[in-house]
């Protein structure tokens, strides 16, 4: 019988950390174009597109560009000039490059909102011979406002390609075992030398209660109650909440700074903060939390703060990000 033909050479793997994005500058009008593409995003606002464009355009552009630009300013990476988001992002897409070392692969990254976007880097890779593309959303909760809309930037850009390369997406990591490791070890190492904390706040991106009774599997509380338990703290000082809150409708409570301010004024001096629903330190985390959440629970009688950095481009989080890549490449490799 003759040979079997030998099989076809297979071009280069793409890999493409998503995360949700940022502005280019602090000022109004670069602050106007993050928020408006943000805000337009039919999967972040489910409002009627007739009752949402007033609002949006002549009230909520006309005014919040340059109270959020006087927040991104004071986190601003003025070395770099650009957000610390974009600077860790891009860190974690060369850490991950080097830790895999395989000339076979390409790892690059993107911006679901802003700059570089999934159009403009799914073609680049493709360019540099990727025929297959592995869709990597630094989520680790899953949740349609930004798990499926980065997907959904990545699949437009697909759409615009007569070839199409094989495209696979990570899967969200919220119980990995590896990612629940990485963050206890984290919490330990910002609590190392400190009084213990009297209280631990979990918190998490907040969104819309109708989001999840509409089906969103956001897996916030198992991913808090798996942390608490690989840290066997007592569930008595662990608590969840949820921060960011937009607009006037009911999100998932409690809210993060209402609980800040609760415990601190329930006589609580001590109290840790992890955010293990971000990837990466951003306005959320480094303004919003380790500021403001900050500031409130000094002011109602707490005394030792302790904010616990994201994974970040650390041994630990890279390890994470490594681990699912690895995971999902198996089959390609």
């Amino acid at each position: 019988m003759p040979a079997d033909p030998p099989a076809p050479r297979l071009g280069r793997i793409g890999v493409l950390l998503l995360n949700l994005g940022t502005p280019e500058a602090t000022g109004y009008w670069p602050m106007r174009r993050y928020l408006k593409e943000f805000l337009s995003d039919r999967r972040v606002i489910e409002e009627p597109r007739w009752k949402w464009w007033p609002i949006l355009n002549l009230v909520i552009l006309s005014v919040r560009p340059q109270r959020r630009g006087k927040d991104y300013d004071k986190i601003w990476n003025r070395q770099r000039n650009e957000s610390p988001l974009k600077t860790i992002t891009r860190s974690q897409a060369e850490r991950l490059a080097a830790a895999l070392a395989d000339e076979r692969i390409l790892v690059d990254w993107a911006m679901r909102y802003g700059a570089p976007c999934a159009a403009e880097r799914i073609p680049a890779l493709q360019r540099h011979g990727c025929d297959r593309i592995l869709l990597v959303p630094l989520y680790p909760q899953y949740a349609a406002a930004t798990t499926a809309t980065a997907c959904d930037a990545a699949f437009r850009a697909l759409m615009r390609l007569r070839w199409q390369p094989s495209v696979r997406v990570a899967p969200p990591y919220y119980a990995d075992p590896v990612y629940i490791a990485a963050l206890a070890a984290s919490l330990r190492s910002a609590l190392a030398g400190l009084a213990p904390p009297q209280a631990v706040i979990a918190s998490f991106h907040g969104m819309p209660q109708r989001y999840v009774a509409a089906g969103d599997p956001y897996h916030c509380h198992k991913t808090s109650r798996l942390l608490r338990e690989e840290l066997g703290w007592e569930a008595a000082r662990w608590h969840t909440a949820f921060q960011s809150r937009f607009g006037s409708e009911p999100w998932l409570q409690p809210y993060t700074i209402a609980e800040v301010e609760r415990l601190a004024k329930s006589g609580v001096k001590r109290l840790a903060m992890i955010a293990p629903g971000f990837s990466a330190d951003c306005l959320e985390t480094l303004e919003e939390l380790d500021m403001e959440n900050r500031a409130v629970f000094v002011s109602s009688g707490g005394e030792q703060f302790t904010y616990v950095p994201c994974l970040n481009d650390s041994a630990p989080g890279m390890g994470v990000i490594e681990t699912l890549v690895r995971r999902e490449l198996a089959g390609w490799m």
